[in-house]
C-alpha cells in the first residue's frame, strides 16, 4: 500500500512478486551476457565485449540483490539484534563499487584500443546490440518502479539504464564501423560508456555509505527535530542527540532529555509527547530516551554525540544533593531520599 515518509509517496509490491521481477531479470542478463561475449569475440567488437561484461555485473547484481532482498526479510535475533535490513544497503554498495570498478577498467581498455584500432565486424555489433537492448529495457521496465523505494533495487536499475544507453551507442557504433569504416569509434563509444557509469556510481553510492556509517537520515532537518523536542512542556534543553537509519526507511534517534523541576513530575507524560512528536512530524518510530533532571543535568554537553564532559563534570550527578528532585507534590522529599539512595 502507499504510503509517505517525510512527504514522499512510495508505493510498495508484495515481496513475492518484486522477488520475480528480479529472477527474470537474472535470467534475461544471463542468456544476454552469454550472447554478447560470443558475438564480441566473434565480431572483434571491444564495445560489444564492454557491454556483455556490464551486463554480467547486470547478472552478479541481480543475484546479490535477490538474496539480499530475502536475507532482509528475517526477523530480529540475538546475533541481529536490529534485524538483517541493512543487508540491502550493503548489497547497494556492493554493486556501486562494481560499478566503478568495471568503468575503471573499460577506459583503461578504450584508450589501449584507441591508440591501435583493431577490424570491427559492424553487422554483428549491431545486431546483438539491438538484442541487448531489448533485454536492458525489458530489465530497466521490470525494476522501474521498484526502485523508487530501494537503494538495493536502484543501484540494479541504474544497472539496466546504463545498460540499454550503452546497447545504443554500440548501435551507433557499429552503424559507422559499416557505412564509414571509423574503427575508432567502437573504443571511443567504450570510453564514453564507461564515463557515463562512473558518473552513475558515484552519483549515487553516497547513499548506501551515508546509511551504513550511522549517517543521520538525508530527508530529516536536524535542528527542526531538536527545536521540536525542545519545545514540549517541560522540557528544559536536550543534548547527546544520535539520529540515523536503522534501515533506509527507518529512521531512530537517541538523546539526553533535561527536565525542568515541574517536568519531572510528569516523566511518563512528557516522554510521550516527545514520541507522539517525532513520529508524526518526522516519522522517526524508534526512540530511546534518558532524562535528567535540571539540577543535576550534564553541563557543557555536546548537542550531536557522546562528547565527553569534563571528568569532574562525570560525577556530577553523585554531588548534587538527592533532595534537589523532590520538588513533585506527590512525593515527600524522604520518600524522594530513599529512591535517590536505590539510585546511587
Amino acid at each position: 500500500m502507499p504510503h509517505d515518509h517525510h512527504g514522499h509517496n512510495h508505493v510498495h509490491l508484495e515481496p513475492a512478486s518484486g522477488d520475480r521481477r528480479v529472477a527474470i531479470a537474472i535470467w534475461a542478463n544471463g542468456l544476454l551476457t552469454v550472447a554478447q561475449i560470443v558475438g564480441g569475440i566473434f565480431a572483434g567488437s571491444l564495445a560489444l565485449i564492454a557491454d556483455a561484461l556490464h551486463n554480467f555485473s547486470d547478472m552478479a547484481a541481480l543475484v546479490i540483490a535477490f538474496a539480499a532482498r530475502k536475507i532482509a526479510r528475517r526477523p530480529a535475533d540475538e546475533r541481529m539484534t536490529f534485524g538483517y535490513g541493512r543487508i540491502e544497503t550493503v548489497a547497494a554498495l556492493i554493486n556501486y563499487t562494481t560499478l566503478i570498478v568495471i568503468g575503471l577498467y573499460l577506459i583503461y581498455e578504450g584508450g589501449m584500443r584507441l591508440i591501435e584500432p583493431p577490424e570491427v565486424k559492424g553487422w554483428t555489433v549491431v545486431i546483438i546490440a539491438g538484442l541487448a537492448l531489448v533485454v536492458d529495457a525489458l530489465t530497466a521496465a521490470l525494476t522501474y518502479s521498484m526502485q523508487k523505494d530501494s537503494q538495493n533495487i536502484r543501484a540494479l536499475f541504474l544497472h539496466n539504464l546504463s545498460d540499454a544507453l550503452a546497447s545504443v551507442a554500440v548501435i551507433v557504433g557499429g552503424t559507422l564501423i559499416i557505412l564509414y569504416d571509423m574503427r575508432w569509434v567502437d573504443p571511443a563509444i567504450t570510453i564514453g560508456i564507461a564515463i557515463y557509469i562512473l558518473y552513475l556510481a558515484f552519483a549515487e553510492i553516497g547513499g548506501p555509505i551515508r546509511t551504513l556509517m550511522l549517517g543521520s537520515p538525508p530527508d530529516i532537518d536536524n535542528e527542526t527535530v531538536v527545536q521540536a523536542m525542545r519545545g514540549v512542556d517541560g522540557v528544559a534543553d536536550v543534548h547527546h542527540v544520535h539520529l540515523w537509519q536503522m534501515q533506509e526507511h527507518e529512521a531512530a534517534l537517541d538523546c539526553h532529555v533535561v527536565l525542568t523541576a515541574d517536568g519531572w513530575c510528569q516523566i511518563e507524560k512528557i516522554k510521550a509527547a516527545i514520541k507522539d512528536r517525532l513520529k508524526d512530524d518526522f516519522s522517526i518510530g524508534h526512540s530511546s530516551l534518558e532524562f535528567e533532571h535540571e539540577d543535576r543535568a550534564h553541563e557543557n554537553a555536546d548537542l550531536y554525540g557522546h562528547g565527553k564532559p569534563e571528568k569532574e563534570e562525570e560525577n556530577h550527578v553523585h554531588r548534587k544533593t538527592a533532595g534537589a528532585l523532590c520538588r513533585c507534590s506527590h512525593l515527600g522529599a524522604e520518600n524522594c531520599q530513599d529512591r535517590a539512595n536505590k539510585k546511587k
